[in-house]
C-alpha cells in the first residue's frame, strides 16, 4: 500500500467544488479544507507507485482550479485505527 499527502492551493471560490471533485475519485480516501499556507489536503492510498503517479499526476492535477500542488509520499504510516484493527481480529487460537 503507498500512502501519499497532496498539498494544494486553490482558486479561492473553487475550494468546496474542487474537494469534492477529489473526494469521488478513486484512491484519494479523504480530503480536508484546512488553514495555513494550503487550502485542501487529500489523502491519498493507493497499492503501487504508478497508481500513484497516474492519480496525481493523470487525474487530481486536470482538476480545474487547483494552481499548485506538493506531494508528500508516506515511507510507513503510525496510526491509532490501525492498531486497533490489528487487536479486534481476537485472540490467537
Amino acid at each position: 500500500m503507498v500512502s501519499a499527502i497532496v498539498l494544494m492551493h486553490v482558486e479561492r471560490d473553487r475550494i468546496k467544488e474542487v474537494a469534492e471533485t477529489l473526494a469521488e475519485v478513486e484512491g484519494v480516501s479523504e480530503v480536508y479544507s484546512v488553514a495555513g499556507r494550503y487550502d485542501l489536503v487529500a489523502i491519498i492510498r493507493v497499492r503501487t507507485n504508478e497508481e500513484l503517479a497516474d492519480l496525481v499526476t493523470g487525474q487530481m492535477l486536470k482538476v480545474e482550479g487547483i494552481s499548485d500542488s506538493e506531494t508528500l509520499i508516506s515511507f510507513r504510516v503510525y496510526s491509532r485505527h490501525d492498531l486497533e484493527a490489528a487487536f479486534s481480529l481476537g485472540p490467537p487460537r
